[in-house]
């Protein structure tokens, strides 16, 4: 049986709540992540993504609801620094997390501050660096790599920590397409092979399909949720969220409704070349 490690009750979230001008970025969220897990979160402006992702660590805490993170509840002072190294945060921009002079003293600089023992911290970092693929970079200054390799050293900071979850809020949204798919490619692998259960908060509907379940939020509500193939199909649905279908969802819809035998749940550029080449 598949324990549950996250669950989130009732959650909501008010901004400014003495306020007249109080904000209701949360409402009623309830959900639950399982261990490897891959959960993508997207949803429009101000739909109330980041809000989220910044409960699932002790960020935010709730105004009514509860999270709960291995039986551990957020809102348990007590708890808040276990929690923290349980949840790693990843966010948008790389130069905001990058500290040290050299990637490996990045990595390090959490173990450090929670007393690891020389040794130990080595063997992480090695670890770390080998996963996500950056250990021909770990004497080289941060502010020398790109923006994807800036990224990944972000995220092998948080995985030396041994954290169980990776919640990453956009972590894509300032780098090219290369940078893009490393970043992608790293998550992935962390995912599949070190079984690190990952949060993902996303504009970008191609790398939503990545994962094994999308969560789509409406005014801090949520609107849909279910594995890719089935949320993307909801075409229109999803139009009237202000949201896009991925481009290969969309032209699979199209080339069946024309009577082509193509799957309208087709998610990849790979499925779609498979299905054109039956009529070659």
């Amino acid at each position: 049986m598949v324990s549950i490690l996250i669950k989130i009750n009732n959650l909501c979230h008010i901004y400014n709540p003495d306020k007249k001008n109080q904000i209701k970025a949360l409402d009623n969220i309830s959900l639950e992540i399982k261990r490897g897990d891959f959960v993508s979160i997207i949803g429009a402006n101000g739909s109330g993504k980041s809000t989220l992702a910044r409960h699932l660590n002790c960020l935010l805490l709730p105004t009514s609801g509860d999270i709960w993170v291995n039986g551990m509840n957020t809102k348990d002072q007590d708890k808040v620094w276990e929690i923290r190294q349980e949840v790693g945060m990843v966010f948008q921009n790389p130069d905001n997390q990058i500290i040290a002079t050299t990637v490996e003293d990045d990595i390090a600089f959490g173990l450090e501050n929670i007393g690891v023992n020389e040794e130990v911290m080595k063997e992480r970092v090695e670890w770390a660096l080998q996963v996500v693929e950056m250990e021909e970079y770990k004497k080289s200054e941060p502010h020398l790599l790109s923006g994807g390799q800036k990224q990944r050293v972000a995220i092998a900071g948080v995985i030396a920590m041994h954290s169980s979850y990776l919640v990453l809020d956009e972590p894509t949204s300032m780098l090219d397409p290369r940078g893009r798919k490393e970043v992608m490619n790293t998550i992935k692998k962390l995912n599949r092979e070190e079984n690190i259960t990952i949060i993902y908060i996303t504009h970008l509907m191609e790398e939503a399909t990545e994962s094994n379940r999308v969560v789509v939020l409406d005014k801090g509500k949520i609107a849909l949720m279910g594995r890719p193939e089935k949320v993307f199909t909801q075409v229109e649905t999803l139009k009237e969220l202000k949201l896009d279908v991925p481009q290969i969802t969309e032209l699979a819809i199209r080339l069946n409704e024309k009577g082509l035998d193509i799957s309208p749940h087709t998610l990849k550029v790979e499925e779609m070349v498979d299905y054109l080449c039956l009529y070659i």
